[in-house]
């Protein structure tokens, strides 16, 4: 599969115990939600959502999480040595445009989030700036490894370069959410029109989450998708800072969720795992 090539959405049914891929009808959607990290802290602090053993040793906490109808997924690759001398990662979701491209296609398609959330490490600071809009770049930051720029690029031929979609996520109540939870971190909506979400691998994974939602937005589509946007994290934000407003920002999103679609019903819930392995200087 081409890297940027969005597969069948009728795959992977089975593997993740999705409902909705049998009935197939009007309102059909999974229970399943989406969330990807980068770079430290972002990857930490989504660790305890990955059905990933190796990755998530203390064991999944995602399985109808909280109680709240959805099964939250992470994933999210590993910086062993640093990322001072291993920026690009290992694993799922490299710091890498065709690694993170070809991993999207393969984990959405079985997956199929019902709303996404992507992740990465911002500017110097405790932030948590929730990215308005994301380009279809037809140049980007040049990654570490060759080739360089996305293949193709810009990514998405759907649309013209340089088009932009916009978040989907409940941006301002996660704002106000995070904000109320006095943790010392500054959540704040990141509207700049001028270098948007950075340019380089984080605005392009947040790009593939509106536009894999954009492409599930019909009700009638058993991958149904109504939310999906990016988040940086300041690179100063403490671990356990970052992991609680990862939790509060995970239940406004739920709540908007639930303005939308129907709520998973008892005979319908799956909770099957997977078993997948201000002032802004440019972001990763």
């Amino acid at each position: 599969m081409r890297a940027q090539e969005a597969p069948d959405a009728s795959s992977g049914c089975r593997r993740f115990g999705d409902w909705s891929c049998e009935l197939g009808a009007s309102g059909a959607y999974t229970n399943n939600i989406m969330i990807t990290g980068y770079w430290p802290p972002t990857n930490e602090m989504v660790r305890r959502f990955s059905t990933n053993a190796t990755q998530n040793p203390l064991g999944w906490i995602g399985s109808n999480w909280e109680g709240r109808g959805y099964n939250i997924h992470s994933f999210f690759p590993e910086f062993p040595g640093g990322v001072g001398t291993n920026p690009q990662g290992n694993g799922d979701f490299e710091v890498d445009y065709q690694d993170t491209s070809a991993d999207w296609w393969r984990i959405t398609a079985e997956v199929k989030p019902v709303a996404i959330i992507t992740f990465s490490r911002g500017a110097n600071g405790s932030n948590w700036e929730v990215e308005y809009r994301t380009k279809n770049r037809a140049q980007w930051v040049n990654d570490y490894t060759a080739p360089f720029q996305p293949t193709p690029s810009p990514p998405d031929s759907s649309v013209p370069a340089e088009s932009i979609r916009f978040s989907t996520l409940p941006m301002q109540n996660i704002v106000n959410n995070v904000n109320a939870a006095g943790l010392g971190v500054s959540a704040f909506i990141d509207t700049n029109s001028s270098n948007l979400a950075g340019g380089f691998l984080s605005e392009f994974i947040g790009y593939h989450g509106s536009w894999y939602q954009s492409i599930h937005a019909d009700p009638s589509d058993p991958a149904w998708s109504v939310a999906a946007g990016h988040i940086h994290v300041g690179i100063n934000t403490p671990q356990a800072a970052a992991e609680q407003a990862t939790l509060i920002t995970l239940r406004t999103l739920i709540d908007h969720v639930n303005t939308i679609v129907p709520s998973p019903g008892a005979g319908t819930l799956a909770l099957g795992g997977l078993a997948l392995g201000s002032t802004r200087r440019r972001r990763r």
